[in-house]
């Protein structure tokens, strides 16, 4: 079975999860104090009390508010998950996983087993403990596609438990127990929605931690990153629309939406890189593409800016994150204008041939057009583009200042040196350009440069978790075919029939697999005088299992028998009985209300067999009603499927 990281390595991430797991449970012990103190200060009418009530109160919200504000730090502790190449990468957001705690689900279980299927609950202790180590392990899977497919295989095998085990109607009894990522604020829910969910968010965040780990000063690295924050994008879209009224802050539709954009800004700003890196970015029409790209990254990081400040999220995004994303936007923003610039004042005129496509690029490359000559004058004149130039490494300027500004209010970010680095170089680029170009006759009054179109070469996909990529074994596949044994279907206790072959056979026909369903009832036949009822699934013959035994593996054991007759086990689904009961059942079920869309593993089997019974010798005299549909059973090949025996 997979494994998770070993929960003692003392590298840097686990000792943040670590310290994440304590403070968690800190906020925890200090919540259940406040509720109780709220309680009796309600309760109380004594004054005395009611003093002493309130001060431990104030001590009590302190308390949590340095708890908050040490998880928030821990939250922006970016750079540990950075990678270590000696190149200068601006640093990712990315997220901590959700802690949850230690769940015993041998007693429920067991019980479900005994009271629901009827089998002995003790018999399935190994597949039951097989579910508790496989979620025990999920909960510190590593940094890499092993991680993944560790949390994407627990997820799949909830799905299995959930048509299993969690009837619609009813609880298990069992609570999930998770912490906010965010806030660190425990939740707990009886819904397995809930587990299931928490799981998603935590395939996300791990995407985001590979994501952050790249080293993206190579092309291979770079890709790793974009494919990864477009993962951790799709899983938290996928969470977002897939369910609803989670309890804990950070599954809120408004915190996913942000955290889909944040990994959608991302993407976008390791396509700046990227192109940064393919190009030798020396042509003019190279830097208007870089100058594009950059506000098309400036633009993303707005947008996630605007999400952080909305009312409702602004009180749980850590502080760092939105600063940070701040930073970025006036970063990228000054960017921008410095490769308009450069491309100006660096390129050289264009020649004949060069001025059409120049002119056209140009033509869509100002969010207005700038004040002045023609384009086609300004793109000739070397004077007028080192006026242009000059305006838009102003504009650069300005916004490296105000980037470096933002940066300085945070006092996470401030101890943050790649940033700080990465923010200084690019302001003392634009500084070291702007007295190159600036001449000391110049009169005119530099002029507001207008803003650069944003446009982008790949645009950032959001990458739908790929859920059949692991597939998984039915840990409970004892119990029988999920079709018909399952936590929302009903059935009578088994009834045990003994069956005498007749000069006519048996009396009954037979359709389909797993289990084989008896399809109509030959009235005054053996069959209906042992009790067999049109819609009964056979579940054993003799003594021996039958619950996934194929059609013509019951017909063999069936026509073994001799003249002592035949044992027959049956079981009908409650709801199902009488005439007309085939054509309910015969359909297949869907798979999970449409939760698992791409699941292949999980979809149902119908009931049909399209190689059934047509090929078997028919045994007993009226074998002419095989060929006769007794049912409008919404399948094709009924005549096929039935056979008398």
């Amino acid at each position: 079975s997979q494994q998770g990281c070993d929960p003692f390595a003392q590298t840097q991430r686990s000792k943040l999860q670590h310290r994440r797991a304590r403070i968690n449970q800190q906020i925890n012990k200090e919540m259940r104090m406040r509720a109780g103190a709220e309680n009796l200060f309600r309760a109380t009418s004594n004054h005395k009390v009611k003093e002493t009530v309130a001060l431990e109160l104030s001590y009590v919200n302190s308390n949590l508010q340095l708890l908050k504000e040490e998880l928030e730090e821990l939250n922006s502790s970016v750079d540990v998950y950075q990678n270590d190449s000696e190149s200068i990468s601006v640093p990712m957001i990315p997220l901590g996983l959700k802690e949850t705690k230690e769940l015993d689900l041998l007693v429920p279980l067991k019980g479900f087993i005994s009271e629901h299927y009827g089998e002995e609950g003790v018999l399935f202790e190994k597949e039951i403990r097989e579910v508790m180590e496989l979620r025990q392990a999920m909960r510190t899977p590593s940094r890499n596609e092993a991680g993944l497919e560790l949390l994407l295989e627990y997820y799949n095998q909830l799905h299995l438990l959930d048509t299993r085990f969690f009837p619609p109607n009813r609880s298990l009894g069992v609570f999930f127990h998770w912490y906010d990522s965010l806030t660190g604020v425990p939740s707990h829910q009886r819904a397995l929605a809930f587990e299931k969910g928490s799981v998603l968010f935590n395939i996300g965040a791990l995407h985001t931690q590979i994501g952050a780990r790249q080293d993206r000063a190579s092309l291979p690295g770079l890709n790793q990153a974009i494919d990864a924050f477009q993962r951790a994008a799709g899983a938290f879209n996928y969470l977002k629309e897939n369910f609803s009224n989670a309890p804990s802050l950070d599954m809120s539709t408004a915190s996913l939406s942000m955290l889909v954009r944040l990994m959608v800004a991302q993407v976008q700003e390791c396509v700046f890189e990227k192109m940064t890196l393919l190009r030798g970015q020396h042509s003019f029409l190279t830097r208007l593409q870089l100058a594009q790209e950059a506000a098309r990254v400036e633009d993303a990081y707005s947008l996630v800016h605007q999400t952080m400040t909305q009312a409702h999220v602004k009180d749980y995004v850590p502080f760092s994150w939105t600063t940070m994303v701040h930073v970025k936007s006036e970063h990228f923003k000054a960017l921008s204008h410095y490769f308009a610039a450069i491309a100006l004042c660096d390129c050289p005129a264009p020649s004949d041939a060069e001025l059409p496509e120049q002119e056209k690029a140009f033509l869509q490359f100002h969010v207005t057009m700038p004040e002045g000559p023609s384009l086609r004058t300004l793109l000739r004149d070397p004077e007028e583009r080192r006026k242009l130039g000059k305006a838009h490494l102003k504009k650069a300027i300005m916004k490296h200042e105000e980037a470096m500004r933002i940066h300085g209010l945070c006092k996470i970010l401030r101890k943050m040196d790649i940033l700080q680095e990465v923010l200084s170089f690019a302001h003392k680029r634009s500084l070291g350009k702007y007295s190159e170009i600036d001449h000391e006759e110049d009169f005119f009054e530099t002029g507001d440069a207008p803003d650069i179109r944003p446009k982008t070469h790949q645009k950032p996909e959001i990458k739908s978790p790929s859920f059949s990529q692991v597939k998984v074994t039915d840990l409970f596949h004892r119990l029988g075919p999920l079709s018909v044994f399952s936590a929302k279907n009903k059935w009578y206790p088994a009834r045990r029939v003994h069956l005498r072959r007749g000069e006519n056979g048996f009396g009954f026909t037979l359709r389909g697999d797993s289990p084989v369903l008896i399809a109509g009832v030959i009235p005054g036949g053996c069959a209906a005088e042992a009790g067999l009822k049109e819609g009964d699934y056979i579940i054993s013959v003799n003594g021996k299992d039958c619950k996934w035994s194929k059609h013509a593996e019951v017909v063999q054991l069936l026509k073994s028998t001799g003249e002592e007759g035949v044992d027959v086990c049956v079981i009908t689904l409650q709801g199902s009985e009488g005439p007309g009961a085939v054509d309910r059942k015969a359909v297949p079920v869907s798979s999970g209300g449409g939760m698992l869309k791409g699941n292949k593993e999980n979809s149902r089997k119908s009931l049909m067999n399209s190689k059934s019974a047509s090929t078997l010798l028919v045994w007993g005299k009226r074998s002419k009603r095989s060929k006769k549909s007794t049912y409008g059973v919404p399948f094709t090949a009924v005549a096929d499927n039935e056979v008398m025996y």
